[in-house]
Formats: C-alpha cells, sequence, structure tokens
C-alpha cells in the first residue's frame, strides 16, 4: 500500500480537526446578533455535507475517504454550532423543574446536567439516525462510522467533565453557556478517565491496524482517518487532566473572547 493512503489522510485529517475546531470558535466568540446568519450558513453547510454523504454512498477510492470526512464534519460542525450559539441546548437556566447545585444529591444532580443539554442530545440522536438511514446497505459509510465515534467521544468527554477534570476549558464557553460550568466538576482525575483513554486507544489500535492491512487505497485511508480521530480524541481527553491549559492550541481563535455580562 503507498505512503500516501496512509500519510496525506492523517495530516488532512489532523488538519481538519484543528481548524474546523478553531475558526467554529472564532465565529462563537464575535457579535452575538451575527448568531442567525451563523445558523443558516452552518445550516447550509450541513445540508451539503448531508447532500454529500449521500453522493458518495458508492465511491471507493482515497478521495472520496477524505471527502466523506468533510461531508462529515460539515454536519456535525452545524450541530456544533447549535450548541454554541445557545440555539438548542436543553431547558433553560431558570427553569426551576431542572436547576441543582453540586451539594445536591449525584442522581438529581445528573439528571439536571442531562436537561440542561437534553434537546441537543436528541438532536445528535436524530441527525446520527438520519445519516444511518441514509447510509444504510452503501459501500461508503465512512462518514456515519465518523459521525459515530465524534458522538462517542464528546459523550465522553461531558461525562468526565461532569465526573470532574483538571481543565474544563472555560474558555470555549460563551457567556450565555455559562451557567453550564455549575454542572462541572473541577479535579484531578475521575475513575471513567483511564476508561475513556483505553477506549480511545483501543479503537485507534484496531483502525490502524485494519489501515496496515488494507486490500484497498480506499480502505487504507478510511481507517487511518478513523484512526487518526481516535488518537486525536485520545489528546483531547488527555488536555483535560495534564497541567496544560486546552485553550493553548486555539488560542488565537478565542482571543476575541466576549467578557460575561
Amino acid at each position: 500500500m503507498m505512503w500516501q493512503a496512509h500519510i496525506v489522510p492523517m495530516l488532512l485529517t489532523v488538519a481538519l480537526w484543528w481548524g474546523s475546531t478553531a475558526v467554529i470558535a472564532r465565529l462563537i466568540v464575535g457579535d452575538p446578533q451575527r448568531y442567525p446568519f451563523l445558523l443558516r450558513l452552518f445550516a447550509t453547510i450541513g445540508a451539503a455535507g448531508f447532500a454529500m454523504i449521500l453522493a458518495l454512498r458508492e465511491v471507493n477510492t482515497t478521495a472520496s475517504a477524505v471527502a466523506a470526512l468533510l461531508a462529515a464534519l460539515a454536519v456535525w460542525s452545524w450541530i456544533e454550532v447549535t450548541f454554541l450559539t445557545g440555539k438548542i441546548t436543553g431547558l433553560t437556566a431558570g427553569d426551576k423543574s431542572y436547576a441543582s447545585t453540586s451539594t445536591d444529591g449525584f442522581a438529581r444532580h445528573a439528571v439536571s446536567a442531562l436537561a440542561a443539554i437534553l434537546w441537543h442530545e436528541l438532536l445528535i440522536v436524530a441527525t446520527v439516525v438520519i445519516v444511518a438511514i441514509g447510509s444504510y446497505g452503501s459501500s461508503n459509510d465512512l462518514a456515519l462510522l465518523v459521525l459515530l465515534l465524534l458522538w462517542l467521544m464528546r459523550s465522553s468527554a461531558k461525562l468526565n467533565l461532569f465526573l470532574g477534570v483538571r481543565n474544563l476549558g472555560e474558555g470555549f464557553f460563551p457567556p450565555h453557556l455559562q451557567h453550564l460550568l455549575g454542572f462541572m466538576r473541577q479535579r484531578r482525575m475521575n475513575p471513567l478517565m483511564p476508561v475513556s483513554l483505553l477506549l480511545a486507544g483501543a479503537i485507534g489500535w484496531h483502525f490502524g491496524n485494519v489501515a496496515l492491512t488494507a486490500s484497498s487505497t480506499h480502505e487504507a485511508a478510511a481507517a487511518t482517518i478513523i484512526a487518526t480521530l481516535a488518537v486525536l480524541a485520545l489528546f483531547e481527553h488527555l488536555l483535560m487532566i495534564l497541567p496544560v491549559p486546552a485553550e493553548t492550541l486555539w488560542r488565537w481563535s478565542l482571543a476575541n473572547r466576549r467578557s460575561s455580562p
């Protein structure tokens, strides 16, 4: 298998992971009056991504693997923007039916934390189901695998933030989402983190082996992309517990962060 089937998809995956996070963070810290425009823009991008997923159903080349990654990230970017703009989150901060503090019982606090992001979690489920239906029976299901991995690792990150980590990533939360920090705990480690790191590492190891033994360039590129994303997810989890602010990697994109009113 030629090295391009591994190196190029790996480098592109890293660049797209870092770049998409930075661009979204940069846009969100701007004027909130631009949020309606951002929502329309990313809804269009997400729809284009879904159309691309359908168009790539039976295309199996190295280029189609990279295109499937782009399509999945386009859909995921729309999901992220709906949350970060505060358009789709959960029950509002002023709703007493879910309000609680970390001093309340664990079960009540956990239910409250879920309620605070409930509508967005349901949006993710619905989106993944729609993509799964659109990908059913296709030979190129990489976009679905990317979305499933992003969902799994993002869910793991949320659970770890709830249970407690060193770095909460406060810099990524715009003022209208600052109340969510009340559902997070700052501590050096929690029991779930080693499991999350092992899971991400295991996924990366498995797909890395698949990439090295692949029988086609498409399979090699697709497996490389998933393996790279898993390693990046492992890295993101490590940033939660290492004595290094996670925001350092995206400092330029957070430079114009607005202060809370």
